[in-house]
């Protein structure tokens, strides 16, 4: 960018990062689904009937059953990451990509599974919220010695209580947490709890530091975060969650964000708060809610019943975590009068004009120019005008028909039940008297 156009955005927020590519590396799993698209996984995998976990943007890790043991893969690696159409960045996780493969098993499964360390530091596993023997708790240094680098370490467990746990690394937490070595950790119960749910999802929350001209993100932040992500996704990279309306569907939400808790509202219906990573909740516990706060290091598991079809809202109620690469670094334009100094910048630069005094709600739907591989505020379309939400945000599809609904499609609402300009003559009629226009 040169002189001019520094001059010109100024007063843009913008940030970027510089893509880094990644070697492929041998005896990766298989690829994540497509952006948008979500695997059809509403099979039966555990006793009573109870559906599998759909990970949107991200996959399942695969078991080899070995004499009744459930045997998986786990490779910690770097990985080239893309956050959303337009910016990527090289991040640390596990068989390809971050958070890693989504783990499920059921009540009393004995696990066995192997940890390949392709970092360029030692690492472990840790996993987070599980009962089990003290030398598989994966701390470095306290319970084990680190995965040196190029080695696979074996752990082995039985899985004797059912909830929605992680797992992540436990050396050099600060870092590789922060690059992305996360995922979710599913044990179904042997005897289903309350009502069986016909849709069951799994999202990780994180918060990330990508600094212009980064190559990747920066694990010392501890305050400023500008990439806020659902599955290590930010808005308009979040697949959709597609459900029939009158189901019953379960999500289950985990949050190893390095410092802050997430408070996540849905709109358009309320919900229940059914268990968290230390057990189920008791019926007379679950209370009504339409926002629950995730803190970090913990899970939350939701379950609810959609009323209304339609395309609502799901997203952190932190108005900053629902944009993208903010700058925090310029001064607050939001009613300034920067006339005078419009007229002077304009005698040197014709196509000059200060951004940002009236409000930052255009700002993405402008597609003004901004650093390469970067998503300055960046929102996405959507079906009446730009969506001016990025980051942590995604969207819940309410649907009649759902495993037939087009995932990238949108609401076709009825006639008449759409918010719209306001009829004179029924203003009048109600008694309501618009007010005069300012000089």
């Amino acid at each position: 960018m040169d002189r001019r156009e520094f001059i010109q955005y100024s007063s843009m927020v913008a940030g970027a990062a510089l893509i880094a590519r990644v070697t492929p590396v041998e005896a990766r799993e298989a690829p994540a689904p497509m952006p948008h698209r979500l695997p059809s996984r509403r099979s039966i995998v555990a006793p009573g009937g109870q559906i599998a976990v759909v990970t949107p943007n991200g996959s399942t890790l695969p078991w080899n059953i070995v004499h009744g043991v459930k045997v998986g893969h786990l490779i910690a690696e770097p990985v080239d990451h893309e956050f959303a159409p337009g910016l990527r960045a090289e991040c640390w996780g596990y068989n390809g990509s971050t958070p890693g493969p989504t783990i499920e098993a059921v009540e009393g499964d004995h696990l066995r599974i192997y940890v390949t360390n392709r970092l360029p530091e030692p690492t472990t596993v840790h996993w987070h919220g599980i009962i089990l023997p003290n030398g598989m708790d994966g701390v470095s240094g306290l319970t084990q010695r680190p995965i040196p680098i190029g080695e696979t370490f074996m752990y082995e467990f039985t899985v004797r209580y059912p909830g929605t746990f992680m797992y992540h690394s436990h050396f050099d937490e600060m870092t590789q947490i922060a690059l992305g070595m996360e995922g979710m950790f599913i044990v179904h119960p042997k005897r289903p709890r309350g009502p069986r749910v016909d849709r069951d999802f799994a999202l990780m929350t994180h918060e990330w530091r990508l600094n212009v001209g980064a190559r990747r993100p920066d694990p010392n932040e501890m305050k400023d975060f500008n990439v806020l992500t659902f599955n290590s996704r930010s808005f308009p990279g979040t697949a959709p969650l597609v459900v029939g309306r009158g189901e019953r569907v379960r999500i289950r939400l985990g949050n190893l964000s390095p410092m802050d808790h997430h408070p996540i509202h849905i709109h358009g219906l309320t919900f229940t708060l059914t268990a968290t990573d230390g057990g189920y909740l008791s019926k007379t516990a679950q209370i009504p809610e339409t926002t629950v706060l995730v803190a970090t290091g913990s899970t939350r598991v939701i379950e609810f019943i959609p009323e209304e079809a339609g395309d609502w809202a799901m997203h952190c109620h932190m108005t900053h975590h629902v944009m993208t690469q903010m700058g925090h670094g310029i001064p607050p334009m939001i009613g300034a009068d920067t006339h005078q100094l419009d007229q002077r910048m304009k005698r040197i630069m014709p196509e000059y004009m200060t951004m940002g005094t009236t409000g930052m709600g255009n700002m993405g739907e402008m597609e003004m120019p901004i650093p390469p591989n970067s998503l300055p505020m960046r929102g996405g379309k959507g079906p009446f005008s730009y969506i001016d939400m990025g980051g942590m945000f995604t969207i819940l599809k309410v649907r009649d028909n759902p495993d037939t609904a087009d995932p990238t499609g949108w609401y076709k609402h009825p006639a008449g039940s759409i918010a719209g300009p306001a009829d004179p003559a029924r203003m009048k009629a109600d008694g309501v008297v618009p007010p005069t226009k300012r000089s």
